[in-house]
């Protein structure tokens, strides 16, 4: 059977690759890109001889068939996505899926992400975290998220877009409470900036937008807030959880593991809650 390699790539500095990395991307049978154009520079810089074809949200599906094709006989394929680490806010899924149920090999190959460098430079624990991708654009979504993660003890993760950085800074004070936080910018970049203070500090501070590629890191809800769970503030979590389109068992784990309550408890409340709707 064949390999399908998921293989990260620099965030910014193209020095920022591995040597395995490049090896992979060299010897695979075909290489997929979510655009070609930058892939080409990484390679050109490497002096590795490969043409990737392109694999993006908008033909992703149709290109799952070429893959398999090279997979079932014996191939290797190697996934990369703009920057950093395949699927992570990218597209692959669909394909990872696909070569999984045809019984093909699946491996990372590790390297930059813009996640974990803005975790680390964060100043804030990095023990537990949880990386939420890009937050809903929709006010109703977005708003039940930031609900829901208000007593969420562990470091939260996001991206953003540089446009809309300012306006999440500021709902996120509203709905959290003014917490220590980290606008990450232009990692490992020429403009590399790591901008620390609460969230209304950082508000402030990007009130003008920002530029480049941005993430945002939060500290989590203090623990006296984190450990109070009155039944009915987990019933606000709930119904916050369910209207973002979370299914029960994963709100039931999620909040369980929180609050430290029993799983069992919670999944009988959220189907309770669920049933009511």
């Amino acid at each position: 059977m064949g390999a399908l390699h998921l293989v990260a790539t620099p965030i910014g500095n193209l020095e920022d690759v591995t040597l395995r990395a490049l090896r992979v991307l060299g010897e695979a049978d075909l290489l997929l890109a979510e655009d070609t154009r930058r892939t080409r520079i990484l390679l050109q810089r490497h002096g590795v001889k490969a043409r990737p074809l392109s694999l993006h949200a908008h033909n992703e599906a149709s290109r799952i068939a070429r893959v398999l094709e090279v997979l079932d006989a014996g191939g290797s394929a190697a996934l990369v996505s703009d920057a950093g680490t395949p699927l992570l806010s990218d597209p692959g899924a669909r394909l990872v899926d696909a070569a999984l149920r045809a019984g093909h090999a699946v491996t990372p190959i590790p390297g930059a992400s813009a996640l974990l460098a803005a975790l680390v430079a964060a100043g804030l624990p990095a023990e537990r975290f949880t990386f939420l991708g890009f937050p809903p654009r929709r006010k109703g979504p977005r708003d039940a998220l930031l609900a829901s993660l208000r007593d969420r003890p562990e470091t939260l993760v996001l991206f953003e877009s540089p446009r809309r950085l300012p306006t999440t800074l500021r709902q996120l004070a509203e709905a959290l409470g003014d917490r220590p936080a980290c606008v990450a910018r232009e990692l490992t970049k020429l403009h590399e900036e790591v901008a620390r203070g609460t969230l209304a500090q950082l508000a402030e501070r990007f009130a003008d937008g920002a530029r480049g590629e941005v993430t945002l890191v939060v500290g989590g809800a203090p623990e006296a807030a984190a450990g109070a769970g009155a039944p009915a503030d987990l019933d606000a979590a709930i119904r916050a959880r369910l209207a973002a389109g979370e299914t029960p068992r994963d709100v039931a784990a999620a909040l369980a593991r929180a609050r430290g309550l029993p799983r069992r408890e919670v999944y009988a409340r959220v189907t309770a809650l669920r049933e009511t709707r």
